[in-house]
């Protein structure tokens, strides 16, 4: 667990991201931390845990993908997430146009210019148990996310760039808000 990048919390509600020898401004789901075993679909919670870290997937109109160890994939316009419990490809990457409920990657705000994708529900994946939690930039206006943890885009870089192999992402059982 050396290597694992860790989110904290300080004692004025504030969340840091402890990664690649930086400590750096986090955000996490708007309605705190829950237990995995708790997370469900939609409820804006981030659900703590030790997650694998996958892959990355960057915007090539408007960043490259960092030196990294890491598989990195480029977004386009067709790129998707289902998060709808109907669909067989449930906390999945999907091609759009798609017949269910996704997320659209290729966002007009900057929160996915990097996305790190984690092994959140994954192997397997349990329907309705969260979809879609992932390490992202943060956004321009926003203070927290749907349920991922967020940190600026330059920060996110400079992580990507010092992943290990076998790199994880942990978010603590101590954060848990209720």
């Amino acid at each position: 667990m050396i290597d694992d990048w860790v989110v904290a919390a300080d004692d004025m509600g504030g969340y840091w991201l402890q990664a690649g020898g930086r400590v750096v401004a986090a955000q996490i789901g708007r309605d705190g931390v829950i237990r995995a075993v708790d997370k469900r679909e939609g409820d804006g919670a981030t659900p703590c845990g030790r997650w694998p870290v996958r892959a990355v997937y960057y915007r090539p109109d408007r960043v490259q993908c960092p030196a990294t160890i890491l598989p990195c994939h480029r977004l386009t316009v067709d790129c998707g997430w289902c998060d709808d419990v109907t669909s067989p490809d449930y906390n999945r990457y999907v091609k759009r146009p798609c017949d269910f409920r996704h997320e659209q990657m290729w966002r007009h705000d900057e929160a996915y210019d990097f996305v790190v994708e984690l092994g959140y529900n994954d192997d397997p994946v349990v329907t309705g148990h969260g979809s879609a939690i992932f390490l992202h930039c943060t956004a321009a206006g926003k203070t927290s996310t749907a349920g991922c943890v967020a940190v600026s885009k330059a920060d996110l870089a400079v992580i990507i760039e010092s992943a290990s192999v076998h790199q994880h992402l942990l978010i603590p059982d101590a954060l848990l808000t209720s």
